[in-house]
C-alpha cells in the first residue's frame, strides 16, 4: 500500500483521532477543515471540500470501509478533502476509505474511482476550505426517513450552523446536494469549476486528472 511521500506533513491528526460519524461525510470534512484552521500550520486556501455526485445520485467508490471485497460502495454523494500542495503530489483526506490517510492523489484516483460509463460519475462542487467553514450548514433532515426517524445515527455534537445567508435546500437539490444541507457557497465555488462544467458526463478518472493537472495552474 502506498504511503504519503517523504517530507509531507499530514494536516490533521491520525485517522483514529479525527472526528468521524459514518454516513455524514460532509460534516466529517467540515471538522477536518476546522481542525486545520485551529492548528494554523497550513493555509486554508490550499484545501478544498469536494462534493461528488451525478444526475442519478449513484456514485461508485472502491476501497471504502463499508465495502465488501473488491465491490464498490454506491453512494448518492460523497465528500472528500483535497490538499493542493506546492510539491509534485496533492493529497486526499477521506475518513471512509481503507486507503492511506492522507492518500496521494494519484493513488486515490486509481484505487477509489474506476471507469463506469453506465453510472457516469462526475464532480459537482469544489469549495475552498475557508469558504466551506464560513458557509456550510446542515439540519441533517436528509438523514431522516418519512416518519422522521434517523436512517443513520447522527453525530453527537450539535448541527453545524453559520450566520451567513443560506441558499434554500430546494435550490441545492437541483445542483446535486441533498435536502437539509444549505450553504451560501453556491455562488462562491472555486474558479476551477468552469473547467469541470465542460466535462460533465465523463468518468471520475477524467475529472481527477483535470484536478491534478489544471487546478494548480488556476490557483497559481
Amino acid at each position: 500500500m502506498a504511503r504519503p511521500e517523504a517530507g509531507y506533513e499530514a494536516a490533521v491528526r491520525p485517522r483514529p483521532a479525527c472526528t468521524y460519524t459514518s454516513c455524514y461525510c460532509e460534516e466529517n470534512v467540515w471538522k477536518l477543515c476546522d481542525y486545520i484552521r485551529s492548528q494554523d500550520r497550513h493555509p486554508l486556501e490550499e484545501f478544498y471540500a469536494v462534493f461528488i455526485s451525478n444526475d442519478r445520485r449513484m456514485i461508485p467508490l472502491w476501497k471504502q470501509k463499508s465495502g465488501h471485497g473488491d465491490e464498490p460502495v454506491v453512494w448518492d454523494y460523497h465528500v472528500i478533502l483535497l490538499h493542493v500542495t506546492s510539491g509534485e503530489q496533492n493529497f486526499i483526506y477521506d475518513l471512509d476509505t481503507v486507503l492511506p490517510f492522507p492518500c496521494p492523489f494519484d493513488v486515490y484516483s486509481v484505487e477509489a474511482f474506476r471507469l463506469d460509463d453506465s453510472l457516469r460519475p462526475e464532480f459537482h462542487r469544489m469549495i475552498r476550505a475557508d469558504l466551506y467553514l464560513k458557509t456550510f450548514a446542515s439540519d441533517r433532515s436528509h438523514m431522516k426517513d418519512a416518519d422522521g426517524k434517523w436512517q443513520k445515527p447522527p453525530p453527537p455534537y450539535p448541527c453545524i450552523e453559520t450566520a451567513g445567508l443560506q441558499v434554500p435546500a430546494s435550490s441545492l437539490l437541483q445542483h446535486g446536494l441533498p435536502m437539509g444541507i444549505t450553504a451560501s457557497f453556491q455562488a462562491s465555488s472555486c474558479s476551477s469549476l468552469s473547467l469541470l462544467h465542460g466535462l460533465q458526463g465523463h468518468s471520475c478518472l477524467t475529472m481527477l486528472w483535470c484536478l491534478q493537472h489544471l487546478l494548480p495552474l488556476v490557483l497559481h
